[in-house]
Parts: structure tokens; C-alpha cells; sequence
């Protein structure tokens, strides 16, 4: 597993790859600096920033693509690559090899998200002080483990899932989450935004129309993640390696 691991981080912390996270992850930072410095004697501005940057864009958006960028990666170059198959015709179990594969994407994933809510939270929203970032790490930190479950399994089940994934991220977890309540409960946004309401309803009170109750959004999270990380373990027995 260690060995799978530490291919994996070399794997998917090439240069590139890393150059267009981080870049990511440091839009809303920025976004966050200039409407910090020009709107925040507005008497919304809280609220508005909660809605458009931590809602709208960090959750909706960044932090999906980020962890579909990795995780889609994970399996998905083994595939193209057709190295896949020197992994699993080795005397391990399956669930050695898909455990430190979603690993690897979390480990990559995980601090830039973090850091970037961190810095957004402190730069934005000074009032709500260290609980407002502690409910925003946690919340994305969640995000990004869910997330690296289901996009694992996508890049183990087609070699086109980054576009699946992107059509995943805006039709089903941006339109259908944000139109139709149901899908919440079924949903990674949902779970997210639940858990960062949950945590902290005073700083992010302004999402709370469209957060589910806490106890869902984390069984959800659970059940999801596990699902996911199962249907990986079953798809990498069953298929096919060229």
C-alpha cells in the first residue's frame, strides 16, 4: 500500500497538474482580497459573500474541479497509460490498491482546499473569527473526501471521465441541487453547504435555505462516500485490465 501510495502523490503532483490547482484554489483568495478591500463597508457584504464566494463559488465549483482534476487522474492515467495492469496482477487485495489511490488524491487535494478556505474565511470574514474557518475547513475537508470517492470510481469506470465528471458537476450538483430541494439530500454540495451551516449558523446563516440538517448532510456524507469507495474495489475486480 505504501508503494501505491507514494506512486500515486508522483503521480499527481506533476508540475502541470499542480500549476493548475493551485491556480485554482487561489481564485476565490484573490476574489476575496479585492471585494475585502472595495465592498466591505457594505452592510450585506457579509451575506453576500457567503452567497457568491463561499456558496456560489468555492463550494459549487472549485472545490469539485479541484478533486475531479485528481481524482479522475488517479486511475484514469493507469488506464490510458495501460500500466494498470502491473498493479493489480500483483499478489495484493484489491482494496490495497484503491485505498492509497484515493489517498493520494485526498493527500493532494486536501491541503490546497483547506488553505484556501482558511485565507478566504480570515480575509473576508474576520467576524466570525476562527469558527468560521474551523466550520469552513471542516465542511470542504468533507467535500473533498466524498468527492474523491465518487471521481475515483468515474476514472476507474471510463476513460472520459473528467467530461462526465465536469457534466456531473454542473447539471446534477450546480442546476438540479440548486432547483430542485430533493436532490440535496443526494448530493455532495448539499452535504457540504449542511455541514458548514451546521457548524457555524451565525457566520453562514445567509445558505441556510439551502443547507440540509447536519445529521443528514453527515450520514449522507458517509453513505456516499463508502458507496463509492466499495463500487471502486468492485469495478477494479470485475473489469478487464488491458
Amino acid at each position: 500500500m505504501r508503494t501505491v501510495f507514494r506512486l500515486t502523490l508522483r503521480q499527481l503532483a506533476s508540475r502541470r497538474r499542480l500549476a493548475i490547482i493551485v491556480l485554482l484554489a487561489a481564485v476565490p483568495v484573490g476574489l476575496a482580497v479585492l471585494l475585502n478591500f472595495f465592498l466591505a463597508d457594505e452592510e450585506d457584504f457579509t451575506e453576500q459573500f457567503v452567497n457568491t464566494i463561499m456558496g456560489g463559488l468555492m463550494i459549487s465549483l472549485i472545490l469539485p474541479i479541484v478533486v475531479l482534476t485528481l481524482a479522475t487522474a488517479a486511475f484514469g492515467d493507469e488506464v490510458e497509460d495501460r500500466t494498470l495492469n502491473m498493479l493489480v496482477l500483483k499478489p495484493v487485495s484489491r482494496l490495497s490498491i484503491v485505498l492509497p489511490k484515493l489517498l493520494g488524491s485526498i493527500t493532494v487535494a486536501a491541503p490546497l482546499i483547506v488553505a484556501a478556505t482558511v485565507a478566504v474565511s480570515l480575509i473576508a470574514l474576520p467576524d466570525g473569527g476562527v469558527r468560521a474557518a474551523a466550520a469552513a475547513s471542516a465542511a470542504l475537508l468533507l467535500g473533498v473526501v466524498v468527492y474523491a470517492a465518487v471521481f475515483t470510481w468515474a476514472g476507474l469506470l471510463t476513460t472520459h471521465a473528467l467530461g462526465f465528471g465536469l457534466v456531473y458537476v454542473f447539471l446534477w450538483e450546480g442546476l438540479a441541487s440548486s432547483l430542485l430541494p430533493g436532490v440535496r439530500y443526494l448530493s455532495v454540495r448539499g452535504y457540504t453547504l449542511g455541514t458548514l451551516y451546521g457548524l457555524d449558523d451565525v457566520t453562514f446563516r445567509s445558505i441556510g435555505q439551502d443547507a440540509i440538517e447536519l445529521r443528514a448532510a453527515l450520514i449522507g456524507a458517509v453513505v456516499v462516500g463508502v458507496a463509492f469507495f466499495l463500487l471502486t474495489v468492485r469495478r477494479l475486480k470485475r473489469m478487464d485490465v488491458p
